[in-house]
């Protein structure tokens, strides 16, 4: 019996996680059409997210490169830098807000749902 409810537990856990998997990449993808699309992130921080972007050679200071994935601001208090509530926040207000440029500007325009796919895809572009 004991058997059974622990390989029904792990078919459990596989599907649950295996759903999770397929969402964020879906979801990723979606990012990648608002990086590219409405976001026009790559301007400043380039095609693969590593700041280097056309507009990034007249900047100073330069933009974040998503590849290192080293996020300095905690802005909801939490205690830690980084997390996907504190990519929310950065590209909702900008990053002077919170300490930061004035030129990551607030993107307030971009949709909520579309936000959190954006932050799906700059977590794929860590090296």
């Amino acid at each position: 019996m004991n058997s059974k409810i622990n390989i029904l537990s792990a078919l459990c856990i596989g599907s649950v996680l295996l759903f999770v998997t397929q969402n964020t990449m879906a979801d990723a993808a979606a990012g990648k059409k608002i990086y590219d699309g409405i976001g026009a992130c790559g301007s400043c921080h380039g095609p693969s997210g590593q700041g280097d972007g056309p507009a990034a050679m007249a900047m100073i200071p330069k933009p974040r490169s998503f590849g290192e994935g080293a996020f300095i601001y905690d802005t909801d208090g939490d205690g830690k830098k980084g997390t996907d509530a504190d990519l929310v926040n950065i590209i909702k207000n900008g990053s002077a807000k919170y300490g930061g440029a004035p030129t990551m500007p607030a993107r307030a325009d971009i949709p909520e749902s579309d936000i959190q796919a954006l932050v799906a895809y700059i977590r794929t572009l860590k090296q």
